[in-house]
């Protein structure tokens, strides 16, 4: 399918082919570029809902950076609305970009904004769903520029997790989801710290590069309200040998 809209390129920039229902996004690689994690926090995202959203529900991706979540989220859900808030004023705009490349201006808004002052801007318990793909790194050390689009993005630089548990047990109805990637080393203070806002980690699932080496990811879904009884699901494996990516990763890229 052809871009459904033209846009203008800032210097740097390009758009990369989504693969997905004629999906196209607008990245720059000296700035940051979405990894897998995006696209298997989407995946595990649409699980939790069974691909369908309760009527009128709606989305928030906390630090949507370009909006790649919003945007595949469009594609496998039915959210009538997906809102993304970003603090990067450069980031954000080549996600609004995106989204009127893409022609989901009725469905998809972008907001230039500080993820912990978005309980400010929603009224409280508005959205069925969170997203969120934070910083996983908690120090600055060893950082030669912790104002740089990548370190902001790696570090807990301008937010904290507990920032993003805070702001989603206000935004979340009572039965809602939070859904959100992570690395296992912080695992502990993570499920701790969703409980404190009331938020009990339903599904809980560890990516790992390789079946014999550690996990480097884990995928949660937390519930606002919910009943304590975690489901820890099968492993997921990216690749079968080197350069060779399992079936499941096939299934959920779409390849």
């Amino acid at each position: 399918m052809a871009l459904i809209r033209e846009v203008s390129l800032r210097e740097g920039e390009k758009i990369d082919d989504l693969q997905r229902d004629g999906l196209f996004i607008i990245q720059d690689p000296a700035r940051f570029c979405f990894g897998m994690d995006a696209v298997l926090l989407s995946d595990f995202a649409e699980q939790s809902l069974g691909g369908r959203s309760a009527e009128g529900d709606r989305l928030l991706d906390l630090g949507t950076g370009t909006g790649i979540i919003p945007i595949l989220m469009s594609a496998k859900t039915d959210f009538s609305s997906l809102t993304g808030i970003e603090i990067q004023e450069e980031s954000a705009d080549m996600a609004a970009r995106s989204v009127r490349m893409n022609g989901l201006e009725e469905r998809i808004s972008i907001l230039t904004g500080d993820l912990r002052e978005a309980d400010a801007l929603f009224a409280p318990a508005s959205f069925g769903m969170v997203t969120c793909n934070p910083p996983y790194m908690i120090a600055r050390h060893g950082l030669t520029n912790p104002d740089s689009p990548k370190a902001i993005a790696r570090h807990e630089i301008l937010c904290t997790f507990e920032d993003v548990a805070r702001v989603s047990a206000r935004l979340i109805r009572h039965g809602g989801h939070l859904c959100l990637v992570h690395r296992p080393f912080r695992l502990v203070e993570i499920l701790s710290t969703l409980q404190k806002y009331g938020l009990e980690t339903k599904r809980m699932r560890l990516v790992y590069p390789y079946a014999d080496k550690e996990p480097n990811m884990v995928l949660l879904d937390a519930v606002r309200g919910g009943r304590p009884r975690l489901k820890v699901e099968p492993p997921l494996v990216v690749y079968e040998r080197p350069g060779v990516y399992t079936e499941e990763i096939h299934r959920i890229y779409g390849y």
